[in-house]
């Protein structure tokens, strides 16, 4: 069976022919104007996911069609049921006395007192799997390779290649030494031809670094 293409909303089929509606390749899926999502990163839930207003209201709730934040993330990504990111929008100006949003009940958004200043953008790097329940708090950057655990609220950036977990979330360990994991970087597999990364699974896969790196393939041919 071939690789599905990157433009299949619903990349998995059942035994029975029918598709898995629970999965969907997002960039396929997604029609948002803040999200920028690469080939191959996948959410899978137990309900159906089938419209893009449905799948970006799960994935970003409050991401607004005219937020000035971003959401971005890579290739080969792996978001697991309830995975969230919480972006900058949901915030609330907290560096006064209160912190109650009285723009939000009306009477327009410029110049309001209760507005908070625009937050950072969310970013994830590549080949990160985002355990189930996962909370991603606004302005976080999670580096290539990473692992959040499930039900874990990641706070603060997250180095390649380590896997974090808790509420905040802390490091657990690291996957790889930091030479390793910038040869990983530097490797970048997610970049190459589909039928090559598919040809390669035993290596990408694998443990062996100095075998992945053979492995690449030679520019120009």
């Amino acid at each position: 069976m071939p690789f599905p293409d990157p433009t299949t909303v619903h990349p998995i089929k059942l035994q029975d022919g029918t598709v898995h509606k629970g999965t969907v390749f997002l960039k396929a899926a997604l029609t948002h104007p803040r999200i920028e999502v690469g080939d191959y990163t996948y959410m899978s839930d137990h309900t159906p996911l089938l419209e893009p207003g449905d799948i970006a209201e799960r994935l970003a709730p409050y991401l607004w069609d005219f937020a000035p934040e971003r959401l971005i993330i890579g290739k080969f990504c792996q978001l697991a049921a309830g995975a969230q990111f919480i972006t900058a929008s949901a915030n609330h100006r907290y560096d006064g006395l209160s912190s109650f949003p009285f723009l939000v009940f009306g009477g327009g958004w410029e110049g309001r007192a209760s507005r908070p200043a625009p937050g950072a953008d969310t970013r994830v790097g590549n080949d990160v799997w985002i355990g189930a329940g996962a909370k991603i708090m606004p302005g976080v950057t999670i580096g290539d390779g990473a692992i959040i655990a499930a039900g874990a609220v990641v706070a603060s950036d997250v180095a390649p290649y380590t896997i974090v977990g808790g509420n905040p979330a802390r490091l657990i360990r690291a996957r790889l030494s930091e030479e390793d994991a910038a040869e990983m970087q530097r490797i970048a597999w997610w970049d190459w031809p589909i039928a090559h990364i598919t040809a390669h699974e035993a290596e990408i896969c694998g443990a062996d670094l100095a075998g992945l790196a053979a492995a690449a393939p030679v520019p120009g041919k």
